[in-house]
């Protein structure tokens, strides 16, 4: 999808093991992050993660190589807009190797995932960001993101969760 400088982003083939390999790699580094909980992936997800992704309908994984090394990762699932009904598509992991962060592979990859969320019909793309991730937050706000709200009166939407 993208060749810059030696940067390739493609959607990632997740039959492949060097693909597999790569994704399982990079959700590891990344959870090993203070941004990802600090604590790398456990042993459930390291066996089921690839097959559980692949065969999902809506999911896209895009994998970003810098000669044959993974140095970005980034998946989306469809939902769907009621409001709009049109689907969306949910950036749920972006992540960048950090000895190659600051190049633009994050870009590359939002580019990239935008494209197929046009090529999809879809209305808009969404993801999630903690507070105190500002790097995080302001490479998302130059590339268009923004908190939402319907009425102003009523305030900014907020993430919330309940572990099941």
């Amino acid at each position: 999808m993208s060749d810059l400088q030696g940067l390739v982003v493609r959607q990632a083939n997740l039959a492949d093991t060097q693909d597999a390999q790569a994704l399982i790699q990079l959700m590891d580094h990344y959870a090993r992050d203070p941004m990802g909980g600090g604590s790398g992936l456990s042993d459930h997800s390291r066996r089921n993660l690839v097959e559980a992704l692949h065969s999902r309908v809506g999911c896209w994984v895009l994998l970003a190589y810098l000669a044959d090394e993974p140095v970005g990762l980034l998946t989306a699932i469809e939902g769907f807009s009621t409001f709009r009904c049109q689907p969306l598509l949910n950036i749920h992991d972006l992540i960048v190797d950090r000895n190659h962060r600051g190049q633009g592979i994050s870009r590359q990859l939002m580019a990239a995932i935008e494209q197929i969320a046009l090529e999809q019909g879809c209305c808009k793309l969404t993801l999630e960001v903690l507070e105190g991730n500002e790097i995080a937050q302001a490479a998302y706000r130059a590339f268009g993101f923004a908190g939402y709200q319907l009425d102003p009166k009523m305030g900014q939407a907020l993430f919330w969760e309940k572990a099941l």
